[in-house]
């Protein structure tokens, strides 16, 4: 149990810091999770504790998104039932079977990683698409449906890579140009969140101790790291990024 102030520093640094990179190019998660593990929290504990710290920000970006969700409500109201159900379902496979997802922890680390490694190359397709805002054929528009019950089940389960998932995918519902398909991935994203967040409280897996350490500080993060995201060499940051989860990912492979 986390009781040093030096440990709860750490903690609040990695916070801050996620919260900057969710605001400038995402994968928050790749530095909380492993901060939380290193401490010596189970893998289910560090995830859902990493969730709940993480969620305030995540709902600030909705709102920071309010106008162009306005112009897109219909779509995001039609995406949200199956985002709740994949969310809910994802964070009861946690529950239900938490030695397996220790085994898994370093596989959805990697898996994290490599997609946000593809990060830009999937934005350049979604931007190519941007062009073409006409609506999908019914047998498409039920594949993805079903692909985005696939990324709130994974979002529920681990959750690190599914804006990048979304962002994908709803580029082919013909929803407008690239904010409001920001705009309804990061209000997904909360609810799927959200969801999850209910789940790890009635099955009592939150550690309050480092959500009190680490929510203000990741806050705090995503407004600085919003308000300077423009000046910000994004390039270095996702970088960085990328090679902590892939140092993090050959790491949690040795020792498993």
């Amino acid at each position: 149990m986390p009781e040093s102030v030096g440990v709860y520093a750490i903690l609040a640094v990695a916070a801050f810091v996620a919260g900057a990179m969710n605001a400038v190019a995402g994968g928050g998660t790749l530095l909380t999770f492993p901060a939380l593990m290193s401490i010596g929290l189970p893998a289910t504990f560090a995830n859902a504790t990493s969730t709940v710290a993480l969620l305030p920000g995540s709902f600030a970006g909705a709102w920071g998104y309010r106008k162009e969700l306005r112009e897109s409500r219909a779509f995001a109201r039609k995406m949200l039932p199956v985002s709740l159900v994949g969310g809910t379902f994802g964070a009861l496979l946690i529950v239900m079977y938490p030695d397996q997802f220790q085994t898994l922890v370093p596989w959805l680390i990697l898996t994290a990683a490599i997609l946000f490694l593809l990060q830009v190359p999937l934005q350049r397709l979604l931007k190519q698409q941007q062009g073409h805002t006409t609506e999908p054929s019914a047998q498409l528009g039920f594949a993805l449906i079903g692909f985005q019950f696939l990324i709130a089940t994974y979002g529920g389960y681990f959750g690190a890579g599914i804006g990048i998932l979304m962002l994908t995918s709803l580029g082919f519902m013909g929803i407008g140009d690239i904010h409001r398909v920001n705009a309804v991935k990061t209000f997904l994203a909360s609810a799927i969140n959200a969801v999850s967040v209910v789940v790890f409280l009635w099955e009592n897996l939150i550690r309050w101790d480092c959500v009190i350490a680490m929510v203000v500080p990741a806050i705090l993060g995503g407004y600085y790291g919003a308000r300077v995201a423009r000046n910000l060499p994004v390039r270095y940051v996702r970088w960085t990024v990328i090679a902590i989860g892939f140092s993090m990912a050959a790491y949690y492979f040795a020792r498993s």
